[in-house]
């Protein structure tokens, strides 16, 4: 068994299998094992920060200077070497304290191929080249699986770059993209606000004439007031205004069909033996009813077709206005109601429409209280008996 303190001293490694249950320092190590070791366990700025420390002052030189004069010094035991050996026990210490679990080399060996495997090799580089049942082959075999894994991560490194350019490239082209959006969205956001403030002037424009509007017709209102104030009776003077018009108008249709009558008589009487006058009749107290059909609106409803036209000659000569709906036959019965709200006198020929006609008539004049007067025989001389009998007299006519 080799004396490991002598060795220890000398900075000199003992045999692997005569290290009983004590890690190894890295000067202990073969010098294959330095480089790799020190290029993946501590990064470069870790490592000139530790030198620079040991040494004093700010080195002048580059990485790959500082890297091999580091690699020299770990090959015995030096202020460097030491140095190093502190940083890679506290940095991974972790994996130091998980490799404690492995008793045999086939233990470290499974446990570096797991950490392989996993991509975490730095820490488990260190830890399995420390551990005592890490032999030569191990060791070996260790440092190169180092070094493949080095030229992956190269390659993985010129992927990575290539990667990195490409996304730098569509960064570019994105945020030119986004600037011209950016663009385009601040002047859709500049249009939107002037029409927003177009429109809110618009609105208050509005708001002025509806207030001007309302000014107005309050100030009209006032002065229709002072008016009907100023004229007393004002309402009861324009009924009877309106009612003396409607007796004129009344008056004039009466002459016209006095003058149409006087006609049909002359041109109807004998020419031979003329006929002579009789005496006038003694005036009595009570005179025949004028008709007062004017302005009124009679709705007939069913009837003839043939006798329609005769209808329509028998109300409008007694001033009325004639309307017509065939009870359903072939006029639509929806344009039934309309008819009967616009009728002041509903005629209603029980013979010649529908029974739901009838019954719409009848419901309708019973709602409203509008006069109604059923006529069961479709003549001209039934309908003016009809007028008649609703207090209305109208000229009779033949069938």
């Amino acid at each position: 068994m080799c004396d490991k303190e002598t060795m220890h001293d000398a900075g000199l490694p003992c045999a692997h299998g005569l290290q009983g249950s004590r890690r190894r320092r890295v000067w202990e190590l073969s010098h294959a094992c330095h480089c790799p070791l020190i290029g993946v366990g501590l990064p470069l700025g870790v490592l000139r920060r530790l030198v620079e420390k040991v040494t004093g002052g700010e080195l002048m030189h580059d990485d790959y200077e500082i890297h091999v004069g580091a690699v020299s010094d770990c090959l015995l035991r030096t202020p460097v070497a030491d140095a190093v050996q502190k940083e890679l026990e506290r940095r991974y210490a972790v994996n130091i304290q998980r490799f404690r679990a492995a008793k045999t080399t086939e233990d470290v060996g499974r446990m570096w191929d797991a950490a392989v495997a996993a991509g975490d090799v730095a820490g488990a580089f260190w830890a399995g080249l420390s551990h005592p049942r890490c032999t030569a082959e191990l060791e070996e075999k260790m440092c190169r699986d180092i070094h493949m894994v080095q030229h992956q991560a190269g390659a993985c490194a010129r992927a990575d770059i290539n990667r990195f350019n490409a996304l730098l490239a569509d960064n570019a082209r994105l945020e030119r993209e986004l600037a011209r959006t950016q663009e385009r969205c601040q002047a859709l956001a500049q249009d939107k606000a002037e029409a927003a403030e177009r429109h809110e002037q618009q609105l208050m424009q509005a708001r002025a004439t509806v207030i001007g509007k309302d000014t107005e017709i309050h100030k009209l209102r006032t002065e229709l007031a002072q008016l009907a104030a100023a004229v007393p009776e004002l309402e009861s003077r324009q009924r009877l205004a309106n009612r003396v018009a409607q007796m004129e108008a009344r008056e004039q249709a009466l002459r016209a069909q006095l003058a149409e009558l006087k006609a049909v008589r002359t041109a109807s009487a004998p020419q031979e033996e003329p006929v002579p006058a009789l005496p006038a009749p003694p005036p009595s107290g009570i005179q025949e009813a004028p008709v007062r059909l004017f302005n009124r609106s009679v709705l007939c409803v069913g009837g003839r077709d043939g006798n329609v036209p005769s209808y329509r000659t028998l109300v409008e000569r007694a001033g009325g206005q004639f309307a017509h709906h065939d009870g359903g036959l072939k006029d639509s019965s929806s344009l039934l109601d309309a008819s009967l709200a616009a009728a002041d006198l509903v005629i209603c020929q029980t013979g010649c429409i529908s029974h739901a006609a009838y019954w719409r008539v009848k419901d309708h004049c019973k709602r409203t209280g509008k006069r109604c007067v059923f006529v069961d025989n479709p003549s001209v001389s039934s309908l003016a008996r009809g007028l008649q009998e609703a207090g209305e007299p109208a000229l009779a006519s033949e069938d």
